[in-house]
């Protein structure tokens, strides 16, 4: 609705827009913060993020073993093999994510925001010490060319929230307002949460094809000081850095270095923790955990073991099948290739045991589907798709397990049964289908994923019995993006982290939208009305309840669809540390987030001495 025009239309349209107007005004008010549901938990004043120590000491290096290598400083173009640290420590946004509340932001570039009770709009005014690290101020011509350019050229997964937005305009010298052609309570969280990028450095490079040929002027605390491609990156804490005062970073990026080396290979990663080359590592491994770290600096205490334990979701972790493939298409055929992998047996082997598996892509939290059949809203939200939906997603699905033998009898002939019915019969030992071609995967892995390719040993060896072959392929990380991004593979080593606060991006993961597009996370191919309807649902739902049912609803959906072979999951957080380096007793709720990144960690200088 347009304001203003009240002149030129009767009376009555004049008070009811003065009336309208007024009673907007009255729901928008600039405020320091933004929830999906309710308000946020801190007040305007907030001294700092609840799980931050306000008091830390600044000073320090701490130098990360990074698997991998990286050919490209933009995280934010498809090209290229990037840190992933460099998303969360080299740029800022409008708003930051505080990691104790799951669906609520503060504000950081921006000073205030402001929306209306429908959320069709949302308007921020920018902070007035809002810097680039080379001091010039950050502008609302900035954030504009911001949200274009990524929506537009940069990554896939910024094109969804700009097709969203209807108009971004310049409302102030300060102001800037995204008004939404959706319907999408969640689009006024997201639109804060774009990087901000320095338009003027980008005049005259190429935005889209960019790599190691321009070092990012951005508004963080750390710049990137200097590179060596593929082995290294090492970022300083600026000491101009414009925010380091307001309530959101106090606490916060505490060293002043932190250098990111590389290694192709995992065993030489933790080989040269143990070193003292680096100062931390996350352990996936239980049974290294347990068994391996009997070395010196472990013995003298130089080196602490430390559980951090989280409430978020598992996410997926396993080994996909590509439905693009016809081979993999039939439901009874991914079944069949998860019954046949010998799960309890390699947990064993590989761990002792000691890792429990994933059980549905948000197990471990208040967000994962219930045992049995679906009920309630979740009934009332998948029984229109009845028809559509795989065996298992409202009667209930649960995961073939074996009885921890290496021959897994049962879930073997299970296994052949299914593969039987879906025209995968067997001849002359060799499994085939009508037109007599054989069944074959090629797995795709990562360099240096010793872990999987020791599962895929075992794995080879169960295929072998049903008639199946199966062979891995090793790519370095740029060769395994690239074919990933693509598409390009019959299986492939998959992991896909989730939150607490699933919404938009679950249609960049899981939409029909990527089984042309490249670029999307969606690897599996899969092409479901019944889950895009489930995430339209949790992105549009005023009620938690609304939201709960929706995710857990698709939650059954996607397990049922038997898309990945899932392996081991944790509540809990390995990390091996030096003990000089330090992170405070209150963990948010997302406690493992800082064995990733280090923003709340701290050098104890004293500590280093003893």
């Amino acid at each position: 609705m347009t304001y203003g025009q009240g002149i030129n239309c009767k009376l009555i349209g004049a008070v009811f827009a003065a009336a309208m107007l007024a009673a907007n005004l009255a729901m928008a008010e600039p405020k320091h913060g933004i929830a999906m549901y309710g308000e946020p938990a801190l007040p305007h004043d907030f001294v700092s993020l609840p799980y931050a120590n306000p008091d830390a000491p600044k000073g320090g290096t701490i130098v990360s073993a990074e698997g991998g290598t990286f050919t490209s400083l933009n995280p934010h173009v498809r090209k290229g093999s990037v840190p992933w640290q460099l998303r969360f420590l080299a740029y800022e946004s409008l708003m930051g994510r505080s990691y104790d509340e799951p669906f609520t932001l503060y504000t950081l570039l921006a000073e205030s925001i402001e929306t209306d009770e429908s959320r069709r709009w949302v308007e921020f005014s920018l902070h007035p010490e809002a810097r680039f690290s080379d001091g010039s101020p950050v502008t609302v011509e900035d954030v504009i060319w911001s949200y274009e350019t990524l929506g537009t050229i940069g990554h896939p997964r910024y094109h969804g929230l700009w097709q969203k937005i209807e108009t971004v305009t310049q409302t102030g010298p300060r102001k800037v307002k995204f008004t939404f052609a959706d319907q999408d309570r969640e689009l006024a969280l997201l639109v804060g949460l774009r990087p901000i990028l320095k338009k003027a450095q980008w005049e005259t490079a190429d935005f889209e094809n960019s790599g190691l040929d321009v070092i990012p002027i951005a508004t963080a605390p750390y710049v990137i000081r200097d590179f060596e491609p593929g082995n290294y990156v090492r970022l300083i804490r600026n000491p101009d850095y414009w925010g380091k005062d307001i309530g959101f970073r106090r606490g916060t990026n505490n060293f002043d270095e932190i250098r990111l080396d590389f290694y192709a290979d995992g065993s030489v990663q933790f080989e040269a923790f143990k070193a003292g080359e680096s100062s931390s590592f996350r352990e996936l491994n239980a049974e290294r955990w347990e068994n391996s770290y009997d070395f010196d600096a472990v013995k003298t205490g130089k080196i602490v073991k430390s559980i951090i334990p989280h409430q978020r979701p598992s996410g997926i972790t396993g080994f996909v099948m590509n439905t693009r493939k016809p081979k993999f298409a039939d439901w009874r055929v991914r079944e069949a290739l998860i019954a046949a992998f010998n799960f309890e047996f390699i947990n064993q082997a590989n761990t002792g045991g000691r890792q429990e598996r994933i059980t549905s892509y948000f197990s471990n939290s208040v967000l994962s589907m219930e045992a049995g059949p679906a009920q309630g809203r979740v009934l009332e939200f998948l029984e229109p798709y009845a028809e559509t939906l795989l065996p298992g997603t409202l009667e209930g699905y649960q995961l073939p397990q074996s009885d921890g033998s290496a021959r897994n009898r049962k879930n073997i002939r299970a296994a052949d049964a299914l593969l039987s019915q879906a025209g995968w019969t067997v001849k002359e030992g060799l499994r085939q289908n009508a037109q007599g071609v054989p069944f074959e995967i090629t797995v795709t892995l990562k360099q240096g994923d010793t872990e999987s390719q020791s599962m895929m040993d075992i794995y080879q060896q169960a295929l072998e019995r049903l008639g199946i072959s199966l062979t891995t392929e090793v790519l370095d990380a740029a060769q395994y993006k690239e074919r990933t991004q693509i598409y390009d593979f019959d299986m492939a080593y998959y992991r896909r982290g989730l939150s607490l606060s699933p919404g938009n991006e679950q249609m960049l993961y899981w939409g029909g939208y990527g089984v042309d597009q490249p670029g999307t996370r969606n690897w599996m191919g899969m092409n479901s009305p019944a889950a895009e309807a489930m995430i339209e649902k949790l992105v549009s739902s005023t009620s938690r309840e609304d939201f709960l049912a929706a995710v857990k609803a698709l939650d059954r959906i996607l397990t049922a669809g038997r898309y990945v072979i899932p392996i081991h999951t944790s509540s809990f957080s390995r990390l091996a540390h030096v003990k000089e380096i330090k992170y405070p007793k209150r963990l948010p709720m997302y406690g493992d987030w800082i064995g990733f990144l280090p923003d709340v960690w701290w050098y104890d200088a004293q500590e280093a001495t003893q």
